[in-house]
């Protein structure tokens, strides 16, 4: 059985996402000019709009929340330096080994609560001076955070976070790369998130579906620099402002119904969580990210196959876990269709 329609039911990621029509409009109507001479006034619109939101100075248009964050990396450190940040974080994940690559500074990765450091912990983990030891120069967050399930970050934690990191005067970078998912989820402006910060990366191509493009934000002294480490690793683009008229759309349009994201998600996770053989708390679900694990013998990569058969995509993440994500290309009843193209895996002689 499948969705019946044709259809497939595409929960891997929400960078699956199409562009709106208004926003290919926007792009085939932007009025353009060359951003590395800052002649591009779509571009120009784009990132003032990006830092008013995150109540930054400054903001940097770049190609991918990657390179967004290895330019904040690149901006923030030096050769030889330690980063604090989780052992979970894309930064470590998903990033290909770009921190040694590029920046030449040591990740000291902490285990985390889905994802979550404490403020003591990080506490604990900065350097001393010691010429035995790579300093400590850098924090990073992720919020929401990815592995961790869409988790987020409550803002006094963030905020006792960044009195700690000020206090020893080490700056803090957030990859916000779904910043507003984590906004919409805890009640509060993501400039209230964002103060927590130095700099902040956010994505436009995930639940905001635009089709490329990230900020970096921050102080404008900083994005100064960024803008040259963003030149040096290949991200300065020329009439930019094409990919710019679909993020200033997404920041207009896109942010508020995230809301209808989360609540697919809960959806989502209150059919699973019914099913025999699946480990998952619905209750932990926050955002747009929905993981859970198979009960042992249960193969990931086998329930995978066999929903995709039934036009329902998902990721496996490890032997044991599956991620879905909800996002604006997908409804409410399709959350009950995946859940039954789950059901009857499990329920046909158990996990292959």
């Amino acid at each position: 059985m499948g969705t019946g329609s044709g259809r497939v039911i595409d929960l891997r990621s929400d960078t699956v996402t199409l562009p709106t029509e208004e926003m290919r409009e926007a792009m085939r109507t932007a009025p353009l000019g060359d951003d590395v001479f800052g002649e591009d006034p779509t571009v120009n619109r784009l990132e003032e709009m990006a830092a008013a939101k995150v109540g930054k100075e400054a903001a940097l248009l770049v190609p991918s929340g990657t390179m967004g964050n290895q330019v904040a990396l690149l901006t923030h450190t030096r050769r030889g330096d330690e980063v604090i940040l989780e052992a979970n974080a894309h930064i470590v994940h998903y990033e290909s080994g770009a921190p040694a690559v590029l920046s030449g500074v040591m990740l000291r990765a902490l285990p985390g609560e889905r994802g979550l450091l404490a403020p003591e912990q990080i506490e604990a983990a900065v350097r001393t001076p010691n010429i035995h030891t790579p300093p400590t120069t850098l924090i990073c967050l992720e919020n929401t955070h990815n592995r961790g399930g869409g988790s987020v970050y409550p803002l006094a934690t963030l905020q006792a976070i960044a009195a700690g990191a000020r206090a020893r005067g080490i700056p803090v970078h957030l990859d916000g790369a779904r910043i507003f998912n984590a906004a919409v989820a805890s009640g509060v402006p993501a400039s209230a998130i964002a103060a927590c910060a130095d700099s902040v990366m956010f994505c436009l191509t995930k639940g905001l579906a635009a089709p490329v493009g990230s900020l970096l934000c921050g102080p404008a002294e900083f994005i100064a620099r960024a803008r040259r480490f963003r030149r040096m690793v290949g991200g300065a683009m020329r009439q930019a402002g094409v990919v710019a008229a679909a993020g200033i759309v997404a920041l207009e349009k896109m942010v508020d119904r995230l809301e209808v994201d989360h609540a697919n998600a809960h959806r989502l996770a209150a059919g699973l969580a019914r099913i025999p053989g699946l480990l998952l708390d619905p209750g932990r679900v926050q955002t747009n990210i929905v993981i859970f694990r198979l009960a042992p013998p249960g193969s990931a990569a086998a329930l995978v196959r066999a929903v995709a058969a039934e036009a329902v995509r998902a990721l496996a993440i490890a032997p044991d876990a599956v991620r879905m994500v909800t996002h604006k290309d997908v409804e409410a009843a399709d959350m009950d269709v995946a859940v039954a193209a789950v059901g009857r895996h499990l329920g046909a002689g158990g996990p292959a």
